[in-house]
This record gives structure tokens, C-alpha cells and sequence, in this order.
């Protein structure tokens, strides 16, 4: 049956926000450091994302993908995955849309897709990576609509699909993903994001002011998540709900996994779109146990009580207190939400406060993360924007579907400044994004994925004027990639901390190094490892400008 036709309510901006619109961006003597190039041509990359829109307004068609870099060769540079979607309903092509990986040859990508074997054709969404064979050589799991598909590596350059044999393979309309060790084994679980119950054949119909949109996921029933835990011996077994994970059905896209109550475990936060944010508190002893918290704690819904269109998330201590905050990406007329972290189980909203909610009203955003693109020991912010429809100009005033990203500057924890780059605001209709050192100069570049449009990659070309210090941990008795640990270093009088972690942001894969702005520093005085099986490491008298390995002792 096709579902009852849906008029959507007008939500008008009101003359505050096209007196906003009209603000001149705020300068600071730091924003000469900023600035990116677009280099996405001269890398080689010549992906295209496919939506597979046929005019008829399919649920999923405006959802977007994400993208990956990691280093899957281990030769020391990152490669980037580029997840695809497809057409709706299937129709047979002779050449029906793929994924694309590129391999990082010395500052050239070049398409390797054929050879890994990793040209999946089903409508992709999202990605995260992971060793969960302890191999040595790290994975990658892709979200679709339909199956998914987990890609073991197999150490020559080449990838299998082992997800049916794994039993992870799944056959919903999956979105982000995170590898997380949730019972501190050694090997990596997998957490599975999935979205809405939708089926092309019962598309809904929406409309606003007479216009034909795209629906919002309250048309839909919601689906609910899936954690998996890793056997050890390549299988993994659906423990959603001895875990306390799938009692609830969720409308979710973002999710992160980190240490939120420094309490020594990983704990994981869903965004969830137009139903109340997860925060699942890891209570782990002998059986994996996870307790949802976000209402208690403060992060489930906006300060106003309301369930936001959560779409990306991220965590990262922008104040260098110690503890992580969060940060969620959310529709146009709603703010992006920051959470400081408390310290006390609790998050207070200081999006206003802060800088970035209003700056945030205008558009709608989906990529996001906390990284520091100048080196100054702060880390900025990152958002990618970009509407759902192509006629929004029809129903309102002001909104656009293509519209600018845009990047904060931290100003010491105090506030958040927005920089007026021309090559980020430049207008897309953007939604994945990852950060990593493509080019290994020192800085942080981005990624970033556009709707039924090129790939984006923006070189960062002023971060490297301040010191920094790149962290490639190597679990020996935790899991390879270290996910889950936490690094912290003191420096100039600063204290930093970072956690390697899977998917992130808007259901994409940052590299897994780690990655320090140190300003001046010319040593590190001392860096401490917190591994995921609880191993404390402490190096002292570090210097800086260098990519430091450490084994687990």
C-alpha cells in the first residue's frame, strides 16, 4: 500500500535570519594560517556520486554517501574509498555504478577498484574500517541499502567479501558503522547504524506549499541498531539485545564511539534523525552491556526539548579540559548542537555560546568533526552543508541546495570563529567528509563527498606553519589498530587528548593516526598512551614535526 499523502508545515526564516544571512564573517590575525586548495584533479580522482533520481522523489535518493581514507597497503600514505549509490528501483546497466578506491602512489591516486576487488555495485551509504583479524592489515565494512559488505584484507593488495561468512552481512537500510572492542577482548565488534524501514515500491508522497519535496523520516517507520560481537576466530554474533541495543527503534545516520565519562571503556552516541539521540554508556563486565543515557545526560534532544534531524556527530575536547564534547550536525532553522561535557555525567548545550548555532541556522549539515587545521593545540570545526531538495528556492525564501561548508575557528576554548575561506564556502551539495595528511606535509586536509557531484579534496596549505606531532598506535594484545585508545600530550603548557576511533562524523572514516597542532613547541614533554585493554604507556621528551609509531608494550 502507498502511504497516506503528507503536507509538510511552512518553516519560514524570520527577518532575524536574513539579517544574519548578511553578517560579515569575523576576522582574526590566526585566519591567515587558513588556507585550502582544491586538488581533487590534480590527485587524479574522478569519482562521481550516483542517487539514481528518477524524478519520483525516492526516500533515499537525497541521503548521500560517505567516504574512507586509511592506509590499506601500510605503506605509510593514506588511500581513499569512495562509497556509491545506485539506481532505484534496480534497473539493469552495463555498467551499473561501483565504490571506488584509489591508491595514494606519491601524491597521485591511482584507481585500484578492479584489482582490491572492492567495486560493490549496491546503493551505498556509509563506511568504517578496521583490523578485526588482528592481521596486521585493516578492513573495511561499507553500509548499504540491502546487504552489507565487510571487505577483509588480504595483505597483497587485494580485498574478499567475507560478510555472509563473517554474519555481518545484515539486509536493512543501513547508514554509519563504528569497529569498537565494547568488551575489551582484543578484538574488534562491529556497531551497526540503521535508518528507517523504506521500501520504493510504498515511497512516500510529501509536499510544502504545494510543492512536491522529499518526506522527512517521520513518514517512515524507524529500524533499530545492531551491535555484533567479534568471536576471534572471523565470525561475529548479533548481540543487540542481550547488550540493551536493539529494545529501541531509532531513525539513526552518525554515529562515534569514544570514552565519554572517562571511565577507562568506549561508550557510543547515535545521531538520530527527527527521533531522540542514543548514548549508550558501556557498563561491560563479564557479558557486554550497554545502558542508554542521553536523556539523563543531557544530549537526546535539543535545549528546547525537541528531537532534531541529527545526521552527523563527533566527539573531541575542544576546551582541552580532558573530556570529550559532542557535536551534532542538524537540519536548516534547527542549530547545530555542541555538548560541553560537564564531568559529572552531564552536557550542557552551548551551541550560542559558543558561536555556531546561529552561524549553523541558514543551512542544512551533515559531515562534521573537531580537527586542528592550524596547529595551534585547539581544534576547529568542520561542517559540511548541503540541502535535501533541488526546488527548496520554491518554498522558501532563502534556503539553497547547494551552500557553502564552512569552517570555525577555535579561539582557545573560549568561542568559535567562522573563517571566511572561499575554496570551503564554495557552494555544494555536500554530505560525507574525512580528515587525514594526504600529502604527509604535517597539516590536516579534507575530503569531502557531494551529492550526485564530484568528489572534493582540499589541501591544506597553511596548517604546517605551526609544529605538530602525527601518533600510529600498534595494538599487540588490544586489537592492531589500537581503536579505543586514548593519547595525551602535554606540551607547552597544554594538555591534549585524542582516541582513535572507527566511522565518524556523517558516516564516514577519518584516518586513524592522530594527529597534534603543538603552535611553537619544538618538544613534546610528555605523551601517554591509555590503551584499550587498560595498558598505560608513557613517553617523555618527544620531538615534534614527525609521525611517531608506538607498539603496544
Amino acid at each position: 500500500m502507498r502511504y497516506k499523502k503528507l503536507t509538510l508545515p511552512a518553516i519560514g526564516f524570520t527577518f532575524f535570519l536574513f539579517a544574519l544571512h548578511a553578517v560579515p564573517q569575523p576576522s582574526d590575525p590566526q585566519n591567515a594560517q587558513f588556507r585550502f586548495t582544491d586538488i581533487t584533479a590534480e590527485l587524479g580522482v574522478e569519482f562521481r556520486h550516483t542517487n539514481g533520481e528518477r524524478g519520483e522523489k525516492y526516500f533515499i535518493e537525497p541521503i548521500g554517501s560517505g567516504v574512507a581514507l586509511f592506509d590499506f597497503d601500510n605503506d605509510g600514505d593514506l588511500d581513499l574509498y569512495c562509497v556509491n549509490g545506485s539506481t532505484l528501483p534496480k534497473v539493469d546497466t552495463p555498467m551499473p555504478p561501483t565504490n571506488i578506491l584509489y591508491r595514494n602512489d606519491g601524491g597521485v591516486f591511482t584507481d585500484v577498484t578492479k584489482k582490491a576487488a572492492v567495486s560493490d555495485t549496491g546503493y551505498g551509504l556509509g563506511c568504517c574500517v578496521g583490523d578485526y583479524n588482528n592481521d596486521g592489515f585493516t578492513d573495511l565494512y561499507v553500509t548499504n541499502y540491502g546487504a552489507n559488505v565487510l571487505y577483509r584484507n588480504n595483505g597483497d593488495g587485494t580485498f574478499t567479501d567475507v560478510a555472509d561468512i563473517a554474519g555481518v552481512a545484515g539486509d536493512q537500510f543501513s547508514s554509519g558503522c563504528a569497529f569498537v572492542d565494547v568488551d575489551v577482548d582484543g578484538y574488534l565488534d562491529l556497531y551497526i547504524v540503521n535508518y528507517v524501514q523504506f521500501d520504493p515500491n510504498t515511497n512516500p508522497e510529501c509536499a510544502r506549499l504545494g510543492v512536491r519535496t522529499y518526506c522527512t523520516p517521520e513518514a517512515l517507520p524507524g529500524a533499530a541498531d545492531i551491535l555484533y560481537r567479534n568471536n576471534g576466530d572471523g565470525t561475529f554474533t548479533d548481540v543487540s539485545e542481550k547488550a540493551g541495543v536493539g529494545a529501541t527503534s531509532g531513525k539513526g545516520l552518525g554515529v562515534v564511539c569514544g570514552d565519554i565519562d572517562n571511565d577507562g571503556d568506549i561508550d557510543i552516541f547515535v545521531a538520530n534523525d527527527t527521533t531522540p539521540n542514543f548514548l549508550y554508556r558501556n557498563d561491560t563486565d563479564t557479558a557486554i552491556k550497554m545502558t542508554e543515557d542521553a536523556l539523563f545526560a543531557g544530549v537526546a534532544l535539543s535545549e528546547e526539548g525537541r528531537a532534531y534531524s541529527g545526521m552527523g556527530a563527533n566527539l573531541g575536547d575542544f576546551d582541552n579540559d580532558g573530556y570529550l564534547d559532542i557535536v551534532i550536525t542538524n537540519f536548516q532553522d534547527q542549530t547545530n548542537s555542541l555538548y560541553h561535557n560537564a564531568q559529572s555525567g552531564f552536557f550542557s548545550e552551548v551551541s550560542f555560546a559558543k558561536g555556531i548555532g546561529e552561524r549553523s541556522l541558514p543551512y542544512l549539515a551533515w559531515g562534521v568533526d573537531f580537527i586542528d587545521f592550524n596547529n595551534d593545540g585547539w581544534l576547529d570545526l568542520f561542517i559540511a552543508n548541503g540541502h535535501l531538495d533541488d526546488n527548496i528556492a520554491e518554498m522558501d525564501p532563502i534556503g539553497t541546495y547547494p551552500q557553502p561548508n564552512q569552517l570555525f575557528l577555535n579561539n582557545r576554548g573560549i568561542n568559535f570563529s567562522e573563517i571566511p575561506d572561499a575554496t570551503i564556502a564554495q557552494r555544494q551539495v555536500s554530505r560525507g567528509t574525512a580528515f587525514g595528511d594526504i600529502d604527509n606535509d604535517g597539516d590536516v586536509d579534507v575530503v569531502i563527498s557531494n551529492l550526485k557531484d564530484s568528489l572534493t579534496v582540499l589541501r591544506n596549505d597553511g596548517g604546517n606553519a605551526s609544529r605538530w606531532l602525527r601518533v600510529k598506535l600498534i595494538g599487540t594484545h588490544c586489537n592492531r589498530d589500537a581503536i579505543g585508545a586514548r593519547v595525551t600530550v602535554v606540551s607547552g603548557g597544554l594538555t591534549q587528548i585524542r582516541e582513535v576511533k572507527s566511522g565518524s562524523g556523517y558516516i564516514s572514516q577519518n584516518d586513524l593516526r592522530l594527529h597534534f597542532g603543538l603552535a611553537d613547541a619544538t618538544r613534546v614533554d610528555t605523551l601517554t598512551v591509555r590503551w584499550g585493554c587498560g595498558k598505560r604507556q608513557t613517553l617523555q621528551d618527544i620531538e615534534t614535526n614527525q609521525v611517531l609509531v608506538i607498539s603496544e608494550d
